[in-house]
């Protein structure tokens, strides 16, 4: 049986609908970053510069060992770039409380300013499309992105309570 409004079978998608879901990706993914591309060229960093920025102003104390988790690269190309944030005095380390071997890692003022910058950019856009698509939309976009998402990495990302949220 088919959705009556959108005239797809929800239990098989053709070859063209799964293809328009991966152009869909890649041109949302390239217009996504942009912006901050843009602004990140002004400092001669690159994309790997704003995942680290943004998941250790997303998670201040974030150990490297968790920030390689979530990014998933070499501890040689994370230091290549998480040198270069902290001698630009982006990032600050600190030992461990309890482990003085850890690295713990938190954004400076300067580096709170930048992730602010790149991320208020993309924050916009996404809420424009979440707006424009509605709080149903929303909702199955979320369930879609975690379907893409590894097992190991759902978990970073709770159930939600049922009900819509504002301040999008």
């Amino acid at each position: 049986m088919s959705d009556i409004k959108t005239g797809i079978n929800p239990l098989f998608l053709r070859e063209e609908e799964l293809r328009q879901g991966i152009e869909l990706l890649f041109f949302a993914y390239r217009d996504f970053t942009a912006e901050p591309d843009a602004i990140l060229g002004e400092y001669g960093f690159g994309r790997a510069h704003h995942r680290v920025i943004y998941f250790v102003g997303r998670h201040p104390g974030i150990t490297v060992s968790d920030l390689l988790d979530i990014l998933r690269i070499t501890k040689q190309s994370l230091s290549r770039v998480l040198g270069q944030l902290v001698t630009e005095t982006f990032i600050v380390q600190r030992p461990g409380v309890r482990d003085r071997r850890q690295r713990l890692l938190e954004l400076t003022e300067k580096g709170v300013e930048l992730e602010r910058l790149l991320t208020e950019r993309q924050r916009a856009r996404i809420a424009r499309a979440y707006r424009e698509a509605g709080a149903e939309a929303v909702e199955g976009f979320r369930k879609v992105m975690l379907g893409l998402v590894d097992e190991a990495g759902r978990g970073r990302f709770p159930a939600r309570a049922a009900g819509p949220r504002r301040g999008a």
